[in-house]
This record gives structure tokens, C-alpha cells and sequence, in this order.
């Protein structure tokens, strides 16, 4: 049976979480993977947001009407972001799992940074098939290892110079295709059970309240503003995270 004060701390995350993603667009997963894995563990985090994260991107992966335009000029990155998934996942019951949550708090930082620093980078259209390879299979494995989706996969989306509408798709097929491949590796390492499952899909319902809220918000507050808090938090939970890393 689910100890209430665990059950709490997961609505409270997911909560979170979704007003995130309300006001920017984006973070639910990296959100409640920081948060989570500081209190349950990294395998617990990964496999407690695969119904919020599933269900909250797949309206973003399909509207916009640029579904298969997106998928025919990014089929290598999105096709190797989905199978090497269960590549990394195998670290998942081989390696300490303290040290990928380590390599979490790594991600998180540098993610953070680069945003927080505006760093963007370009590729151009001839490079897009090698280089998206690349970025997809590196997106996939460190997938696999730690559930985040955001990098180096966003990165890239950001890099291929896609206008904002389809962009914001692109980044709703990656995520949809991510939880999907981690849901099946998962799964086939033997872990997700039940009551993970049970308490995943009940922290869809307050993932979606939060979202609702976070809509709300996000017209009444810079976005410029609510960014620069939400990336100051996740280095700081990243530096919490990093130490992990030795061991």
C-alpha cells in the first residue's frame, strides 16, 4: 500500500510540474525527475512520469497540422532518439544508479546553463541527416539512463531553424516517442510494476490541474522572467544531484 506522505509528495511534484509547463511550454519530465529522484530514486522518478508525461505531450505532438512534414525531415533523429532508448535503460539495473543520478544532475546543469547563458547554435539543412543521427542516438541512450529527454534532442530541434509553432511539435513528437521507448524498457528490465503504474497515472490528474493554472499564469507574467527562475532551480537541483557522480 502507498504511504499517503509518498503519494502527497507526488501530486505535489506533478502539480508543479504541470504549472511549469503551463506557463513555458515545456519541463514537465526534467521537473519531476529533479524532484523525484531526490526523494524516491532515479529508476521510481523515471517510471512515475511516463502517464503525465505520455498524455500532457501528445496534444502538442499532434496539433499544429505539421505532423509529417516534421517526421519526413527529422525521420533519423527521431527514429534513433526511440530505439537506442533501451541501450541506456540497461545501465538502469548494471551501474549504481546514484551515479545516473549524477549524470542527471550533470544534464541538469547543463542545460540550465546553456539556457540561462542564451547559447544557441545552428545546423545547417545538408548536415541535418548525419548530425541529427548523432544527436538522436546520444538524446535516446541518455534517455534510457536517466529519463530526461531535453538534451542534446532539444538542442538540436532549436538548431535545425524551424519556425516556433512546428518546433514546439517537434519537441511534443520527441518527448511522446521518449516516454513511449522508456515505458518498453522499463518495463523489460523489470522496472515498472503495478503500483508504479498505479500512482503514475494518478499523478496525471494533478499534472493537468497544474497545467490549467500554469495557462492561466502565463498571461500575466513574463515568460522572460518565469524562465530565468525555472532555469536557476533546475541548476540548483542539478548541483544538489552532480555530487552523486562520485560514487
Amino acid at each position: 500500500m502507498t504511504d499517503p506522505s509518498i503519494l502527497l509528495a507526488i501530486c505535489a511534484t506533478f502539480l508543479l510540474a504541470g504549472f511549469v509547463k503551463g506557463v513555458v511550454g515545456l519541463g514537465l519530465p526534467t521537473i519531476s525527475l529533479a524532484l523525484l529522484t531526490a526523494v524516491l530514486g532515479l529508476p521510481q522518478a523515471m517510471a512515475l512520469l511516463l502517464v503525465p508525461s505520455f498524455a500532457t505531450n501528445l496534444w502538442q505532438a499532434l496539433a499544429g497540422g505539421n505532423a509529417l512534414s516534421i517526421l519526413r525531415r527529422n525521420w533519423q533523429f527521431f527514429t534513433l532518439a526511440t530505439l537506442t532508448v533501451w541501450i541506456g535503460a540497461l545501465s538502469l539495473s548494471r551501474l549504481d544508479t546514484n551515479v545516473l543520478a549524477g549524470l542527471l544532475g550533470l544534464i541538469l546543469v547543463v542545460y540550465a546553463v546553456l539556457n540561462l547563458a542564451g547559447l544557441r547554435f545552428t545546423v545547417p539543412a545538408a548536415r541535418q541527416p548525419w548530425v541529427g543521427s548523432l544527436f538522436g542516438a546520444t538524446n535516446g541512450v541518455l534517455t534510457g539512463m536517466t529519463g530526461s529527454f531535453v538534451v542534446p534532442g532539444v538542442m538540436y530541434l532549436q538548431a535545425t531553424g524551424m519556425p516556433r509553432d512546428a518546433l514546439v511539435q517537434a519537441m511534443g513528437i520527441l518527448f511522446v516517442l521518449s516516454t513511449a521507448a522508456l515505458a518498453v524498457a522499463l518495463g523489460g528490465n523489470g522496472l515498472l510494476n503495478a503500483t508504479l503504474g498505479a500512482q503514475s497515472a494518478i499523478a496525471l490528474l494533478p499534472a493537468i490541474a497544474g497545467m490549467v493554472i500554469g495557462q492561466k499564469v502565463r498571461g500575466h507574467l513574463s515568460e522572460a522572467r518565469f524562465r530565468t527562475v525555472l532555469f536557476s532551480a533546475l541548476l540548483a537541483l542539478g548541483l544538489y544531484l552532480l555530487p552523486n557522480l562520485a560514487g
